[in-house]
């Protein structure tokens, strides 16, 4: 094996965190859909896509260094939305806390001296500079729109794409 015990922990932690993360927003893009609310749907159901993509990037990686995968239980996801702005707020902090442990890895391949991991692990610090970016100004512009007027965030998907 390529990499530490310690670092193979940590990125099949990471395969179930963002699986987590992938069902989570797949819960949130349902609740939207309900609500007839399409293009916040789609925006969450991308979102569960690209959670899952991580997840791929990271089993991939894992078979490439000769780790075994070992995939911890999902938790389940937590259904109660409520409100766009709700959903925002979840999903800003879930981005925080996988930001987070995508440090702590990258902390850990620095430690160890493991440049492979290091320069795996880049994309996802870049990766989640961006995704905590889009969470902050979705829920800014959630907030200012309000819920009662969150035809208008629908409208600004629209013209966004």
């Amino acid at each position: 094996m390529q990499i530490s015990n310690a670092m193979a922990e940590r990125m099949n932690a990471q395969v179930s965190n963002e699986l987590g993360a992938s069902n989570q927003y797949l819960q949130i893009a349902s609740y939207f859909d309900g609500e007839g609310l399409f293009k916040l749907a789609k925006f969450f159901y991308d979102q569960a896509e690209e959670e899952r993509e991580h997840a791929m990037k990271f089993v991939h990686y894992l078979m490439d260094v000769g780790a075994a995968l070992g995939i911890a239980a999902i938790p389940a996801t937590k259904t109660e939305i409520g409100t766009a702005e709700n959903a925002f707020v979840m999903s800003l902090g879930w981005e925080q806390e996988v930001t987070a442990q995508i440090n702590a890895m990258m902390d850990l391949a620095i430690q160890e001296k493991d440049y492979a991991s290091q320069a795996f692990l880049q994309w996802f610090v870049t990766e989640q500079v961006e995704e905590v970016s889009t969470m902050e100004n979705m829920l800014q512009i959630v907030r200012r729109s309000g819920e009662k007027n969150i035809l208008m965030v629908e409208a600004y998907l629209t013209h966004s794409e």
